[in-house]
Parts: C-alpha cells; structure tokens; sequence
C-alpha cells in the first residue's frame, strides 16, 4: 500500500487569479461605497424612511446609531485590504440579521431577498480574500 500525502496548501492558493482580482475589488468598491454612503449615512444622519423603519422595529434610537455604524464600518472595512474578508465576513453576519427582520419583525419577507443575496457575495468576498484573515490576526496580535 502506498500512501499519497496531500499538498500542503500554502498561502498563495488563498489569492485569487488576477481577473478574478479585479471582479472582486469592483464588487468590494461597489459594496463599500453603498453601505457607507447609501445605507449607514441614511441610518446614522436620520433620513425619514430609516426613521420610520427603526420606529416600526422598536428597539429605540440607539440601535438605529448602531446598525448605521455597522455598516459604515463594514464598508471602509471592504475597502481596506488587510481589513476586507473581516469585513466581509461580518458583513455577512449583519445581512443575515437584517434579512430575518425584514422577514419576521417588519412582516415583509419579499424585502428579506436582497439581504439573503447580500449573504452569498459578502461569504464569496471573504473566501477569496480568506488570505487576509491572517494578516488581520497577525495585526489584532501586536
């Protein structure tokens, strides 16, 4: 019997090819500049509808500072490269929660769809930029 070791993987398969590179950069631009400017700023600086969206919610005006600083943080976070599969990552986690408030706090379950897809490219951001997540452990313990 023979016994094949696998390859070790090293940490230049974690980086993405070069096209596949700049899809990412473009999506993680897009991305960014949307939650910071179009949908953290909205939450944090009181436009109407995010007013009556989180009053409808109920949990108070803190919770409407929080969430709009979540997001703006996740977008600067998608255009920081030691900082975008992090980022990404957490992304992910705040879409899945504004997904089930869509859905079951606000009754609207067809509005939690573009949260759910939000899901999907913020989990593939932080795959493809996983090489990161070393280098932010390596920043978080200095």
């Amino acid at each position: 019997m023979t016994a094949i070791a696998a390859a070790p993987q090293t940490l230049a398969a974690a980086h993405p090819s070069k096209i596949r590179n700049r899809v990412l950069w473009t999506v993680q631009i897009v991305l960014g500049l949307f939650f910071i400017i179009a949908s953290g700023g909205p939450k944090l600086f009181g436009q109407a509808d995010a007013l009556r969206t989180f009053q409808t919610i109920g949990w108070g005006e803190w919770f409407r500072y929080f969430t709009g600083l979540v997001e703006i943080s996740g977008g600067i976070g998608l255009l920081v490269p030691r900082l975008n599969a992090p980022a990404a990552a957490g992304m992910s986690i705040t879409m899945i929660c504004a997904a089930a408030t869509q859905a079951f706090v606000l009754g609207s379950p067809a509005l939690a769809l573009f949260p759910l897809i939000l899901v999907g490219v913020f989990a593939w951001i932080a795959y493809e930029r996983r090489a990161s997540f070393a280098t932010f452990t390596d920043l978080v313990h200095r």
